[in-house]
């Protein structure tokens, strides 16, 4: 089982070989802060069947056993670097996230607590087109 990924320029893309092992979701400050969102969705995979394809990422050190690697072009958080034989990549930075479906929460202490609402918040539906045109510069999912 091969999974492609990138960032959302398209600076940087990655290719994942083999079975992933566990995908979590971690609402520790440090994923927070790192996705800007309320957790980050990583899934571990072994060094060695990893191959970066385009580009390099850039990291950042944010604590004493952790890097952390993004695209230094758009920002886009791809990895959480915690050994020399495995690799926790952004499950949104797949071309196809819904491929790689978490299994458990990490942190939940520092979890918001309006996460525990989410699916009762209301739902917008689909505008089906917009006023002013958006002219969208992310890459495409998939390799170019």
């Amino acid at each position: 089982m091969g999974l492609s990924g990138g960032c959302q320029c398209g600076a940087v893309r990655f290719r994942a070989e083999g079975q992933p092992g566990r995908a979590s979701i971690c609402h520790c400050r440090m994923c927070q802060k790192a996705f800007g969102g309320p957790f980050g969705a990583l899934v571990t995979v072994n060094q060695a069947d990893l191959t970066w394809t385009r580009g390099e990422r850039a990291t950042f050190q944010s604590s004493d056993a952790i890097r952390r690697g993004f695209c230094a072009a758009c920002g886009t958080p791809l990895t959480y670097e915690w050994s020399q034989e495995k690799i926790d990549l952004a499950v949104f930075a797949f071309d196809d996230p819904s491929a790689v479906e978490p299994i458990v929460q990490l942190a939940i202490e520092t979890r918001p607590a309006w996460m525990e609402r989410l699916a009762d918040m209301p739902v917008r539906p689909p505008m089906g087109g917009s006023a002013s045109p958006v002219d969208s510069r992310q890459h495409p999912d998939r390799d170019t």
